[in-house]
């Protein structure tokens, strides 16, 4: 087996903070960044099997460049296979959540499919509330203050919600514990609906197809494992795809770019103080 090389962290100068414990709402994890700077920060954002949401509690709101064009906001709410989107900041002070989307649509109080690959400002859906939220956490003096109003405010809407139907939640665990390698065509068959049923109901909940679904969960395994400097051959075999050039079409449908380039990023590089995967996962 090839060694495997790694190269300098440029997030290694960020101020990353973790809850802990670790939050106790399904599908919710938090981490709390500060971003030092005189000069503006440009980050691209790769897609992860996660809603994004960030609440900017600092002086300065985002530049937000994507698909859908440029926003500024001091909050977002990003949906699942979002196209990749530039965040430009003078400095950054943010608590961002990762929301499984079975979480994500009783607390965003829509359906994910409104969300479909795009950024839209967390005032828009959540109204008042949004400018509330930054103004206590901005008057919080720690992280875990802060971490312990995002929980008090996720658990209030996840209460008020309505859920995801228990067969679209079961084939979105079905593809996640599957590593996204999940034989989609038999999910269907398993909960007794119609393969029309569960494509539509799925969709529309989750925000994206099965199919599509089960891209990104694979997607994100592999683009972890080439961030860690793993080789797009060896990743390729490991994650499930018919070949290298199978892995660098699903990486540039994704980001728009190469898998060396891609794997680069600084928003991935973060991920390991962020979003630690648990040992054995990877």
């Amino acid at each position: 087996m090839r060694p495997v090389h790694r190269k300098a962290d440029p997030t290694a100068a960020w101020e990353i903070a973790r809850p802990s414990p670790a939050p106790a709402l399904p599908g919710v994890d938090m981490a709390g960044f500060r971003i030092r700077g005189d000069s503006p920060i440009d980050l691209r954002a790769i897609p992860h099997p996660a809603v994004t949401v960030a609440v900017e509690f600092g002086d300065r709101p985002f530049s937000i460049h994507g698909a859908t064009g440029p926003v500024r906001s001091a909050s977002l709410a990003a949906g699942l296979a979002f196209s990749t989107f530039q965040v430009r900041a003078e400095g950054i002070e943010c608590v961002q959540i990762r929301l499984s989307p079975l979480t994500a649509h009783p607390v965003l109080g829509l359906p994910l499919t409104q969300l479909r690959g795009s950024v839209v400002t967390l005032d828009d859906l959540w109204g008042r509330d949004t400018p509330r939220l930054r103004e206590r956490l901005h008057r919080a003096r720690t992280w875990p203050e802060r971490f312990a109003l995002i929980d008090t405010e996720l658990s209030t809407r996840l209460q008020a919600g309505r859920p995801v139907d228990p067969e679209v939640a079961w084939a979105w665990r079905q593809i996640v514990a599957g590593h996204g390698r999940t034989r989609v065509s038999d999910l269907a068959a398993r909960t007794g609906w119609s393969r029309q049923r569960m494509w539509s109901r799925f969709d529309s909940q989750i925000g994206l197809t099965p199919k599509r679904a089960a891209m990104l969960v694979r997607f994100d395994r592999a683009i972890h494992r080439l961030s860690r400097g793993h080789t797009p051959a060896q990743v390729a075999a490991d994650c499930g795809y018919a070949d290298q050039p199978h892995l660098h079409h699903d990486v540039r449908a994704f980001t728009g770019t190469t898998p060396t380039a891609a794997a680069h990023e600084p928003w991935l590089a973060a991920d390991n103080t962020a979003w630690p995967v648990p040992r054995g996962a990877a």
